[in-house]
């Protein structure tokens, strides 16, 4: 009588590694905020830490968004993003501040500005062949020069309440529940189904199709630690002072992105751009029109970030968006982003930005030298794409 082989172990080993090739940086983030956790005496996590968090890294975010799907069409990055969001505070500035033009009309201006200036970039980039570090180095060059020019190398101040509200309100509460901001709280239950209700839907669509989808104890998993840590997410900010109206604007547009990305054709065409422009041209997609559409967008949410920022600081100021455009390729690259393009997504690129967002906040909680921040952050980086890389090799074998 043969003996029966028991294959639990094997399958229980394969369900831990598909976790860890598939979730890296997610649960290299939550490695990384447990860490500073507790390196900063509990100081990182507390309620009004975490708002300051987001709202401190908000523009990064919004920046990481918009670099990501540069970078996917071929390892185009902007350097010219840092500049522009400076240009952006500053012509926001002359306007509201100065001009006395009203606030909303002030917004929708430079988002304009935005978008042409990203247009102008994509046009030389695309149409014009001139590679993305030199023509948006020379954005870089320009647009930090007009800062200067229009503000004069002062700053200007203050911007009406109805402008930072974006960057600086929060949800209104509802609900009057003692200490806590229930509002939020009632939020993050009602987005558990809502998300649940659209997992399955897609899982279900992809089974249809034939297309591989995590195990269902992979997937059940997945969503038992995401309605986790959404819930305990919104009551941690009902202790502060509720959920900050700049993680709304960052809701639709990840929800969006995301959505733009995976489920639409265009989207599909920027990946197939960045895996094999050759082939992509030869398929029938409009690979210049797709690389011009990148950096245009680049420019809409770099105008997006602008106001956002100004809007915090609640002035424009000469030396704004210093390095920001390296803070969002690093985001874009500890999130999993392909430095040869085709490969990356929005929630990579929004917990890559997290990851250096703790980062900051964390050693400066700690009194660490700006100059060792520096460094730490870039030993971070490459021990992140080294990390993702070797899991990466290991799921292609």
């Amino acid at each position: 009588m043969k003996k029966k082989i028991d294959h639990t172990g094997i399958k229980i080993k394969d369900f831990f590694i598909e976790i860890t090739i598939k979730y890296t940086i997610y649960i290299a983030f939550f490695v990384i905020v447990g860490l500073f956790q507790i390196l900063t005496n509990g100081v990182l996590l507390r309620p009004q830490n975490v708002n300051n968090l987001i709202q401190q890294n908000s523009y990064i975010l919004i920046l990481a968004i918009g670099m990501l799907l540069c970078i996917v069409t071929g390892g185009n990055i902007d350097l010219s993003v840092g500049s522009v969001v400076a240009f952006i505070g500053a012509v926001a500035a002359r306007l509201c501040v100065v001009g006395n033009i009203g606030p909303v009309t002030t917004i929708v201006i430079v988002l304009l500005l935005g978008i042409g200036i990203g247009a102008m970039n994509g046009y030389f980039i695309a149409y014009r062949e001139v590679p993305s570090f030199i023509a948006t180095l020379a954005g870089m060059l320009i647009f930090r020069g007009l800062t200067l020019v229009i503000l004069a190398g002062r700053t200007l101040a203050p911007f009406p309440p109805v402008y930072q509200i974006i960057s600086t309100g929060f949800l209104p509460d509802l609900f009057y529940f003692d200490d806590l901001h229930f509002t939020s709280v009632v939020v993050g239950i009602l987005l558990c189904p809502v998300i649940l209700f659209f997992q399955i839907n897609s899982r279900r669509k992809k089974m249809k199709l034939h297309v591989a989808v995590p195990s269902l104890p992979a997937f059940a998993v997945k969503q038992i630690v995401m309605y986790a840590v959404l819930l305990l997410f919104a009551y941690w900010l009902a202790r502060y002072e509720g959920i900050p109206s700049v993680l709304l604007l960052l809701a639709v547009l990840y929800a969006g992105y995301e959505i733009f990305t995976t489920k639409t054709v265009p989207g599909r065409h920027l990946y197939a751009l960045g895996g094999n422009a050759l082939a992509a041209a030869l398929s029938g997609i409009k690979t210049k029109k797709m690389l011009f559409f990148a950096f245009a967008n680049m420019g809409f949410l770099a105008a997006v970030a602008g106001i956002v920022f100004s809007g915090r600081l609640n002035a424009a100021t000469p030396r704004a968006g210093m390095g920001f455009e390296l803070d969002a390729i690093a985001a874009c690259y500890i999130g999993g982003a392909s430095s040869k393009g085709g490969f990356g997504t929005i929630s990579g690129a929004i917990v890559g930005g997290l990851i250096m967002g703790v980062l900051n906040n964390s050693m400066s909680i700690m009194g660490i030298n700006v100059d060792w921040q520096q460094a730490i952050k870039g030993v971070v980086l490459l021990i992140a794409v080294l990390l993702d890389i070797s899991f990466r090799n290991k799921s292609s074998k």
